[in-house]
């Protein structure tokens, strides 16, 4: 190479060193006729002076440079003069006084600055996403995701693992995802599936005998988006045979340890936490708990049948009671900030939250009246409360409960400062129910990995009670979020076929798409287990990031496209020709959206009507041409805040109210979006966008007038295109947080 140091390797032991550098001019600098200029690359910054006194003809080239041009240039090392050195940098002791500019290679101003104190748009960072990997910030997140795959590579070596690649190019399996289809040009009409992850190939190597596998493997999968998800993701892939449980945590434990002492130089205490998942629900209202706090929650249902509470009683016939203790809350808590809280949960699906504050004599709130003495004196020792604490009720079915009280918990441990974010706390949550009943469709469904080995003591009941079936599926969290989903795989051919026969699959489809898996089995098949790590998460909250697009060179933005390179984009003729694919749909966004929403309401089998139309631009004109009131049109509306986008909905007779919405939401800056920020958000024109942000990667929220209807309609991606439904069905699919926000 040119350059005989990096810009990040002089120090005062190379004074008088004659030493050629490369790299972007950061700063430029001129003094009395002295120029300094901060040269960086990736190791660093070093000072670089031009004196017209010292070398004239350098200097006046150094007149021409500006930012971002890439120079190389030579010169001898020297101290700063006293009193200008630079304790922030390594370099900050010494500059390189210039003899020779050997080459410049000039450069526009930037559209965005290279500087980790000044952040541009998302947009705008996709877009010159390699301007902004020049940031030292972006550069050293880049890093430490390098230097993560090395310690885990040289970790899962020592311990006797060997790195198998399996096949990008693969037969199509159900994983829970849509599949990425790749056109094969040479069998007309037959696709390959891009791996949603390496599953069945892994549990192959070990039927094969390779019985420590590992793979830092590229996975792909075609879902809606949101900042812990991508299309392209990447995991840390292990399989072990003659394997149990307990193997597969000490190696999740050695293998995190070491991760963490190399990078950060932390010790991380082994072994980690463990709860079942019935003990995760029960305590935390969630299988993904972040326990570095308390405020834990305990099922009181059968202590409030006792109670004269008719809310709660009445509830009980179909539902749970469930409470939260939020520790010392009692007295820090304002009785406006608990109606915030009740306000929190009747937006996140609940119908209210009844609240009690523990004194020294009992239960104080204007429902405590209803609960006898001894009531009350069990909810304490249930919620193991003490004076001063607040019991937080929450009443329903057990999934919205749980969903309310969840995220009751994380608010109360943020606004406290509960949460210590630079803490590591970890654990497995172990014994999943193998199977969940899924309601709309009337069957069993897995609720992991289909290939999960019931408990052997469950087996008797996989056939004539599936509820009951606990498995061997574990996961592994790390301060509330996932980093991972394994088992010990089902390798009894005969068990296999069982548990896809109790989701009802029949046995032609079983055979049809995992039949290689199957017939493998038959030929010897040891016990194995094995993970799918998310590398690219451990990776963010390693350095306390909670967006995985910040260590991955090129993400996708929210609509599952690179703005850098604009893709995706369209084939040419000539290759659709060869690959024997014809374009027979009309090219346009609305038709994308309206897909979309279709797949998924024929997925749920609800019931809709699609309506074509002449164009229509108000909601009146909407209802004449549909046959609706004006009550029941949809007027979803996109709005721009300081993180992104969102959606708002309101009954086609109201108007947004901004404050209103803003006092939900929380967040400071809350405003309509324009017409091309509309487009960049859904893809779709202003004034045809469908209620349904939730596939356009949206955060959604609707109004009281929209959930109230009983028939809903609306635009679905085009003016000219409209879907009529039932308003219940629509909130069902949707998820909204509900409020009033319309005037």
């Amino acid at each position: 190479m040119k350059r005989t140091h990096t810009c990040g390797d002089l120090t005062d032991k190379d004074v008088n060193k004659k030493v050629t550098l490369s790299g972007w001019c950061s700063t430029r600098r001129d003094h009395g006729g002295v120029i300094f200029i901060d040269l960086r690359d990736r190791y660093g910054l070093t000072q670089v002076v031009f004196d017209p006194s010292h070398n004239l003809e350098s200097h006046k080239t150094a007149e021409t440079l500006r930012r971002e041009y890439v120079i190389t240039v030579e010169g001898h090392v020297r101290k700063r003069p006293e009193g200008m050195e630079n304790k922030n940098l390594p370099t900050g002791k010494i500059e390189v006084l210039m003899d020779e500019i050997l080459s410049v290679n000039k450069a526009q101003t930037p559209p965005l600055e290279i500087d980790d104190n000044i952040e541009a748009s998302e947009d705008i960072r996709l877009k010159y996403r390699y301007l902004d990997l020049r940031r030292n910030k972006m550069q050293k997140q880049l890093m430490f995701r390098h230097q993560l795959s090395t310690a885990i590579r040289e970790y899962l070596n020592q311990q006797g693992f060997i790195e198998i690649e399996t096949p990008m190019m693969i037969k199509t399996t159900p994983e829970g995802a849509r599949d990425y289809l790749v056109p094969s040009r040479i069998h007309p009409g037959k696709f390959y599936s891009l791996p949603q992850s390496p599953q069945i190939y892994k549990q192959i190597l070990m039927i094969a005998g390779f019985d420590k596998y590992y793979q830092i493997a590229r996975c792909l999968r075609d879902e809606d988006l949101r900042t812990d998800r991508q299309p392209e993701h990447t995991q840390v892939d292990l399989e072990m045979s003659f394997a149990d449980v307990e193997d597969i945590f000490h190696i999740t434990e050695g293998l995190i340890k070491n991760a963490f002492r190399k990078l950060l130089n932390r010790d991380v205490k082994t072994p980690f936490k463990r709860f079942s998942y019935a003990e995760s629900m029960e305590k935390y209202c969630t299988d993904k708990p972040d326990i570095r706090f308390g405020m834990e929650c305990c099922t009181v249902t059968d202590i409030v049948k006792d109670s004269e509470f008719k809310v709660f009683l009445e509830v009980i016939k179909k539902g749970i009671v469930k409470v939260l203790n939020a520790e010392s809350c009692g007295e820090k808590l304002s009785r406006k900030q608990i109606d915030e809280l009740i306000e929190f949960a009747q937006q996140n699906g609940a119908k209210g939250l009844a609240w009690m504050k523990v004194t020294k004599n009992g239960l104080e709130s204007n429902i405590a009246k209803f609960f006898p003495e001894k009531v009350q004196k069990e909810l304490i020792k249930r919620a193991k409360a003490k004076h001063g604490d607040l019991l937080l009720f929450a009443a329903d079915n057990p999934k919205i409960v749980n969903d309310v009280l969840s995220k009751i918990r994380l608010r109360l441990g943020n606004s406290f400062g509960l949460i210590k974010k630079d803490n590591f706390d970890f654990c497995f949550i172990t014994d999943y129910p193998m199977f969940e009943w899924n309601e709309d469709e009337q069957k069993w469904d897995f609720s992991h990995n289909p290939f999960t080995m019931p408990r052997e003591e469950y087996w008797k009941y996989l056939e004539t009670d599936p509820g009951k079936v606990i498995s061997y599926q574990y996961d592994f969290v790390m301060n509330g979020s996932e980093l991972f989903s394994g088992s010990v795989r089902n390798n009894i051919p005969e068990m296999q076929m069982k548990a896809f026969k109790v989701t009802g699959m029949p046995e032609n489809e079983i055979k049809e798409k995992f039949g290689f898996l199957l017939e493998a089995y038959k030929y010897g098949a040891p016990r194995h287990a094995g993970f799918g790590m998310g590398f690219d998460r451990l990776a963010s909250l390693m350095q306390g990031i909670h967006d995985i697009r910040e260590v991955i060179a090129f993400p996708k933005n929210k609509a599952a496209e690179n703005p850098m390179d604009d893709s995706p984009s369209e084939a040419s003729e000539r290759q659709l020709q060869e690959l024997h694919i014809k374009l027979d749909f009309v090219k346009d966004s609305g038709n994308v959206v309206l897909g979309k929403i279709k797949d998924v309401l024929d997925k749920e089998k609800i019931e809709y009507e699609v309506l074509e139309h002449k164009a229509v631009f108000t909601s009146k004109e909407a209802a004449q041409i549909r046959g609706t009131e004006l009550k029941q049109g949809c007027k979803a509306l996109v709005c721009k805040t300081e993180e992104g986008f969102i959606q708002a909905v309101v009954s086609g007779e109201k108007e947004l109210d901004l404050k209103k919405l803003q006092k939900i939401t929380l967040f400071k800056n809350l405003e309509l979006a324009n017409a091309k920020d509309v487009k960049k958000a859904t893809g779709c024109n202003i004034g045809s966008v469908p209620p349904f942000g939730n596939l356009l990667g949206l955060k959604v929220y609707f109004d009281k007038s929209v959930a109230q209807n009983e028939i809903v309609a609306f635009n679905a991606g085009a003016h000219t295109k409209s879907i009529k439904m039932k308003g219940k069905d629509l909130v069902k699919v949707v998820n909204p947080i509900v409020g009033e926000f319309s005037k």
